[in-house]
């Protein structure tokens, strides 16, 4: 048996929708919680299933969690540093971030490899490059990693590439360092920012988040604190995405418009029309769409999560759209799914075009990611007919009540169980 969400297309969307906190965000700030040694009080808690995959890892840990609505109390102060080499490891890629917090910690990890959502390789070749230059000695054997380091020293990391996941776990590890640490190239994403925010709440030394160079000043001790996640703009944009598509009239609250500017802008390029706020932006339906080219960045560039949601869009834009990924090559799976509701997009080497606009038909199609599920609910909502959407897994890994937000809209979706 497995679950499947079912789609009837062809109805408008009205209302308003409030964004949940940042996934991106929490599941780096839930391992980088460990770092204290008192309880830390996360707020705005997505309800999602890599909450779920990392509070079973933190209990692995010997860590206290405590889950009250969309609080996790984190309490580290009984914490042993177990070997990390259970199976719910590899039910996300951002387990990794347990090895910059348990090396910054206690000097050593031993970690099964990650897993996640497959785009293509996605070699953490960086984080280890970040390790070994404050001292660390890294071997990789049996499908995991062990990490040891009797004493970590601060020193100047620069980033081949600016890795997001790379730049959270050398900030992690170089916490507790002797003297200063210094990541040239870092990445600049929000959930950095919001990290490095944490980090600092709970007593660390960090400067810089947001720009390219961060440096960490090490501490000897960190402490508990509170700390609310910033809203996901992955999800504000798969919203507004939604919005652009089917709706009359929508509102997303809970926004921070300058985290999507790169969507919005291109949204109005495509001709949607909306009114942005202090955190709320409105969209508004029925305008004639026209076909736009998208190339993928590093923040504040247009995102890799994006492009996939925009792709179903883009089905109903009148002329040819080209979709460039420099980020994930491979990210192009859900074309394919894409094709069997009946769009017409030619795919190549980290390409894809997108001839529109073009009728879309419910079909059964198959989420092979987290963000190629949001691009087929997006397809589905367009389509004429029922679509029978599978791995749905891969979808509650990200997006929070997804079918019940989409019902308060007037969306007929509804969840069952085939065989």
């Amino acid at each position: 048996m497995q679950e499947v969400i079912r789609i009837e297309g062809g109805r408008k969307l009205n209302g308003s929708v409030t964004i949940s906190s940042s996934k991106n965000a929490t599941v780096a700030l839930i391992p980088a919680a460990i770092l204290s040694n008192g309880p830390v009080t996360l707020t705005g808690v997505p309800d999602i299933a890599d909450v779920e995959s990392l509070a079973e890892i933190l209990r692995i840990l010997k860590v206290d969690v405590l889950e009250d609505g969309q609080h996790l109390i984190i309490d580290p102060t009984m914490m042993e540093n177990t070997d990390l080499e259970q199976d719910v490891v590899t039910r996300l890629r951002a387990s990794y971030y347990f090895m910059g917090a348990l090396l910054g910690k206690y000097g050593k990890v031993r970690i099964k490899m990650p897993g996640g959502c497959y785009l293509g390789p996605r070699p953490i070749d960086l984080h280890i490059k970040g390790f070994e230059a404050l001292g660390a000695k890294v071997e990789y054997e049996r499908g995991g990693y062990t990490i040891t380091c009797d004493h970590l020293v601060g020193n100047r990391i620069f980033l081949d590439i600016a890795s997001v996941g790379a730049t959270i776990n050398i900030m992690m590890a170089a916490v507790y360092a002797d003297g200063r640490t210094t990541i040239e190239n870092a990445a600049k994403e929000p959930e950095i920012i919001d990290v490095a925010t944490l980090l600092n709440k709970m007593g660390a030394n960090v400067r810089g988040a947001g720009t390219n160079v961060i440096t960490i000043d090490g501490v000897q001790s960190l402490y508990g604190c509170y700390h609310e996640i910033i809203p996901d703009r992955i999800e504000a944009g798969t919203f507004l995405v939604m919005a652009a598509a089917c709706a009359e009239e929508m509102v997303i609250n809970n926004v921070i418009p300058k985290h999507i500017e790169a969507l919005t802008s291109k949204l109005m390029e495509m001709g949607v029309k909306m009114d942005i706020g202090i955190d709320t932006i409105t969209v508004y339906g029925g305008a004639e769409l026209h076909a736009v080219d998208v190339t993928t960045k590093p923040y504040p560039g247009f995102a890799t999560d994006l492009q996939q949601p925009l792709t179903a869009l883009l089905t109903q834009a009148q002329g040819i759209s080209q979709v460039v990924d420099t980020i994930y090559a491979e990210r192009f799976k859900h074309c394919i799914e894409l094709q069997r509701m009946g769009a017409q997009i030619e795919i190549g080497t980290g390409t894809s075009k997108i001839t529109g606009p073009t009728k879309l038909y419910g079909d059964k199609v198959t989420a092979t990611d987290l963000r190629c599920g949001a691009s087929l609910v997006i397809a589905g909502l367009i389509a004429e007919g029922i679509t029978e959407i599978r791995g749905v897994h891969h979808i509650d890994r990200g997006y929070d009540d997804i079918d019940g937000k989409l019902k308060k809209l007037g969306a007929r979706i509804h969840r069952a169980m085939i065989d």
